[in-house]
């Protein structure tokens, strides 16, 4: 967990521990596995799915022009990470969609 907290403050100094514990646990099994802890920005398919299952699913967010701007900003601010934690793209679009509250 520690790990993940890490590197949420390195982009969001005042990250919450317990919503980044949230992530964590919503995101369970996934992690274990490091190709699906990780999020690639240039896999269209891959941020499909961050759409699909962690905006509209998770956050309840429905309007795609919102959420694909949300994910294409969050790459953009995670573009020197070659290996973009999922736990923590997760956390910066629920921030930049201002959802942080509704974990």
């Amino acid at each position: 967990m520690t790990d993940y907290l890490k590197d949420v403050r390195h982009y969001d100094a005042a990250a919450d521990e317990a919503t980044v514990a949230k992530i964590v646990k919503h995101l369970g099994i996934a992690l274990r596995n490091r190709d699906s802890s990780l999020v690639s920005c240039t896999d269209p398919d891959e941020l499909k799915r961050v759409r699909t299952n962690w905006v509209e699913k998770k956050l309840g967010l429905t309007d795609t022009a919102k959420a694909e701007a949300a994910i294409e900003s969050v790459c953009a601010a995670m573009k020197a990470d070659n290996t973009k934690s999922r736990v923590t793209f997760y956390y910066l679009t629920a921030k930049a969609l201002g959802a942080l509250g509704s974990l």
